[in-house]
């Protein structure tokens, strides 16, 4: 599995694994619980991951689909 995305931003999340499934791509956020238990410190980020074979499919749509980020994100 390869990581194509590492945030704490639930929401920025939650779409990019949206946009990767409405593709057909299989993905998966790794760290959840341990992210919840650090708290409001945002040491632990989640992670995205998809597997090795659709990582470049993956970069390629979230790139996209990122790409207008408010300057506030």
């Amino acid at each position: 599995m390869r990581e194509v995305l590492k945030s704490n931003n639930v929401v920025e999340l939650n779409f990019a694994e949206v946009m990767l499934r409405d593709a057909g791509i299989d993905c998966v956020v790794l760290d959840t619980h341990m992210s919840i238990l650090d708290g409001s410190m945002v040491i632990i980020p989640r992670r995205l991951m998809v597997s090795d074979e659709d990582e470049t499919r993956a970069h390629a749509i979230l790139e996209e689909a990122l790409a207008a980020r408010p300057e506030w994100a």
